[in-house]
């Protein structure tokens, strides 16, 4: 996910177009996608993401982005909502609670990961212990309030920086896991 430098995914105004990634980190996340078996995700991002289900029409796309098309769309993803009673594409509404859904994936053969998108949704698994690791493409920008990347909560999580990354000197990528 991104976060601006204080710590949001999205402004106290609802916006995240802050979030809009270079062409440099557009590149890494097309490649960090090759790697996810799965996508949860909430009500609100997958509402969002549905653009990416009939973007393929427009002719004036570049490489990169047919690129995302052609991995995204194809990707199984698991949306979580009790507001939807139907979903598109390659998507299922989740059938039971998060940390089942969880469970059944993990058991599932596959090398590739489960990828939490969301606030809501990520805050729920954070909350749960069934994060692995945390990536974040932090922006160069402070929105001063919002959702926060991070919910507050009453708990210690200890974390190892796993890998660091600066793109255009402009944005930072983090990749913490979790130590059990």
């Amino acid at each position: 996910m991104s976060a601006s430098l204080d710590g949001y995914i999205v402004g106290p105004d609802g916006s995240f177009e802050w979030s809009a990634p270079d062409d440099n980190v557009f590149r890494f996340w097309i490649d960090e996608i090759r790697d996810v078996d799965v996508h949860l995700m909430g009500r609100r991002l997958y509402e969002t993401m549905l653009y990416w289900e009939t973007a393929e029409q427009d002719a004036t796309l570049d490489a990169d982005t047919r690129e995302w098309i052609s991995l995204w769309n194809p990707l199984p993803k698991v949306v979580f909502s009790t507001k939807l009673s139907e979903v598109q594409g390659h998507a299922r509404l989740a059938s039971g609670g998060l940390a089942e859904e969880i469970e059944r994936l993990r058991a599932e053969p596959g090398e590739g990961d489960i990828a939490i998108g969301g606030a809501d949704l990520a805050a729920q698994a954070d909350k749960l212990g069934l994060i692995d690791e945390y990536r974040v493409v932090v922006h160069p920008v402070l929105v001063g309030g919002g959702i926060p990347y991070f919910v507050r909560h009453e708990r210690r999580v200890d974390l190892e920086l796993v890998e660091t990354r600066t793109f255009s000197s402009k944005f930072v990528y983090l990749r913490y896991r979790v130590r059990r």
